[in-house]
């Protein structure tokens, strides 16, 4: 039989075995804490990296891009300009990449803000229509719209970040019929709300892939081989709309059968336009279209980036106008302060500047030069 004195040895043994145990659970959590904190660090501060680099990352390739359009104007052999196109297409590519990738990383570390306010989606869908219309005409689809006399509650410049990401994913893989963006006026307990989809002809995707799709660098498979265009992205795109979707609190979902299509619908608060909205647009249309031209147009450029400001050169003398060029904005004062210095037609300014100045001192040196013109 156990002796009472082996009963309390047992016991003492079996709570030291317990302290020593939660001891090491104590140090293990304690580990994982600070191993989590460590991770989160290097997260943030890649993502900080990746942000503050974009902008140096970028410039070589809009050179790149600027160059490339000078040499296509300047050439008429068929076999350079399609070398060129080919060049512009990479460089396309490459700055879409950098976009989604800084877009990933501004939400990551809270850089939008959100302003919600009424959004005419007749103005909207005219942006959404001048700059998709070519690239579905090129490929044969009808781009449609419906919906235009709608007014939405939203942040504007995000919702056109995700309508131009689900449109272009829309018209990239749709081979035949079109894409629709429409919006409807669902009503409700709540007094409804707005209905904005779009909607494609495309591969559609597996059901499968469906809930993958908002993942980060996730790129749904289908049972049919793509072709080679369908190949290209980081799979970031949906990522972005999921997000910025979350950050103006509108539902998004999507639907899709393979060899079909796709629909991906985005609810939104009813907007109310004020009046002003509504006159201002009818002036807009009553004016007569603006017949512009660069010919003998005189242009400052003001850019700290060499190839960038040459690249820019370049091309706007190949547009016909002529240019003035400056890396500073010291420089730029020295030859405003010149008696001969000629009142210029436009300025193209950069942001950031050397010795700590702005693109917006740049401007306000110009307007001091001649405040009598409106530049």
């Amino acid at each position: 039989m156990t002796t009472h004195d082996e009963v309390q040895a047992l016991a003492e043994r079996f709570n030291q075995m317990a302290g020593n145990l939660q001891a090491n659970v104590s140090q293990l959590e304690q580990r994982v804490a600070e191993r989590t904190r460590e991770l989160a660090a290097a997260n943030e501060a890649k993502s900080h990296f990746i942000a503050a680099a974009s902008h140096d990352l970028r410039q070589p390739l809009h050179a790149m891009g600027l160059f490339a359009e000078a040499l296509r104007q300047r050439s008429h052999d068929p076999e350079v300009a399609s070398l060129v196109n080919s060049i512009n297409e990479s460089v396309d590519a490459l700055e879409g990449l950098f976009g989604e990738l800084l877009d990933i990383t501004r939400i990551d570390t809270g850089g939008v803000d959100v302003n919600p306010s009424p959004v005419r989606l007749r103005e909207l869908f005219a942006r959404l229509r001048l700059h998709f219309e070519p690239t579905a005409f090129e490929k044969g689809l009808m781009l449609s719209f419906r919906g235009e006399h709608l007014v939405a509650q939203a942040d504007p410049v995000l919702l056109e970040r995700v309508l131009r990401n689900l449109v272009s994913n829309a018209i990239h893989y749709t081979d035949d019929g079109g894409v629709l963006v429409s919006c409807r006026l669902r009503q409700g307990a709540d007094g409804g709300h707005l209905l904005l989809q779009v909607w494609d002809s495309g591969i559609g995707i597996a059901e499968s892939s469906l809930p993958r799709i908002w993942d980060e660098f996730y790129q749904a498979q289908t049972n049919r081989p793509l072709e080679a265009h369908h190949r290209k992205g980081l799979g970031l795109g949906l990522a972005i709309v999921k997000r910025l979707a979350g950050l103006m609190g509108s539902p998004i979902s999507v639907r899709s059968r393979v060899g079909h299509g796709t629909v991906f619908s985005l609810e939104l608060p009813v907007g109310k336009a004020p009046r002003h909205m509504g006159a201002a647009h009818a002036g807009m249309s009553a004016k007569s279209p603006l017949g512009l031209t660069l010919e003998d147009r005189l242009i400052l450029v003001i850019e700290d980036e060499t190839a960038v400001r040459e690249g820019l050169v370049v091309l706007l003398q190949a547009w016909g106008a002529r240019v003035a060029s400056f890396d500073t904005v010291q420089s730029l004062q020295e030859w405003l302060d010149k008696p001969a210095a000629e009142t210029p037609d436009l300025l193209l300014v950069d942001y950031r500047l050397p010795e700590g100045r702005t693109g917006i001192d740049a401007l306000v040196a110009a307007r001091a030069r001649w405040p009598e013109q409106r530049l």
